[in-house]
């Protein structure tokens, strides 16, 4: 790996610079608790799941999606039995979850900080366009970044676009990620370099049962850890 080629580092956004699978799976974990008179809560977090899945091409990413997919499998498991109040609760679920205060992951900030002395940062995401911008502005670290790029899906043909609008080469291009599926594989698969920091939890749509082996790959505990080789 040579990465004295490199001029643009771009960042995920989610699990990557501040917290946010945790808040989904306490939300799972309510609604299947509200939902138990209907459905055993594994049946119900499962049927979730399978709704949220069918949505995804029609909704995208985030919490609003997510939050009409509860309505919608909350309906689903109570047979259109479902009383008003608790729709009311799932939607009150997902506005406080669009409130929670962003918590950074630890070391990010430093870690911006440095690196943004020597390259250029861009952050690099997926989901709802309003909900990652009031993250990003909450978080304190706009500041950081050249060029903030939120799309729909992460492809290898939305890094391509990305990286012709940089004006740069593939090799001059590294992503940082939690997730193998979004961050890591389709980088790789297009030539660029690719660096992954695993979160505690990871959403079951992003997992991946497939051992990367490439070159243009390293894998960190923390963000920190970055500052030892850029």
């Amino acid at each position: 790996m040579s990465l004295s080629q490199i001029k643009v580092i771009a960042f995920d956004a989610d699990d990557t610079l501040w917290v946010n699978e945790t808040f989904f799976r306490k939300a799972e974990e309510e609604f299947c608790i509200l939902l138990e008179a209907y459905m055993p809560k594994e049946e119900a977090n499962t049927l979730l799941f399978d709704i949220e899945m069918k949505n995804l091409p029609l909704y995208g990413y985030g919490i609003k999606p997510f939050t009409l997919s509860l309505i919608e499998a909350a309906i689903t498991i109570s047979k259109g039995n479902l009383e008003t109040e608790l729709i009311q609760k799932l939607i009150e679920k997902g506005k406080q979850m669009l409130l929670e205060p962003v918590e950074l992951i630890d070391g990010i900030d430093r870690t911006l900080n440095e690196l943004s002395k020597k390259y250029r940062l861009v952050m690099a995401t997926k989901g709802d366009l309003l909900d990652q911008e009031r993250k990003l502005i909450k978080s304190g670290l706009e500041k950081y970044f050249h060029h903030i790029e939120i799309v729909s899906d992460k492809t290898e043909k939305q890094y391509r676009k990305l990286i012709r609008h940089l004006d740069i080469t593939e090799q001059e291009f590294l992503m940082v990620g939690n997730s193998l599926k979004s961050d890591v594989i389709p980088v790789l698969n297009i030539g660029a370099h690719a660096f992954h920091i695993p979160f505690h939890t990871t959403w079951v749509h992003e997992m991946v049962d497939q051992e990367v082996c490439h070159p243009n790959f390293k894998s960190f505990t923390q963000a920190s850890e970055l500052l030892t080789i850029l």
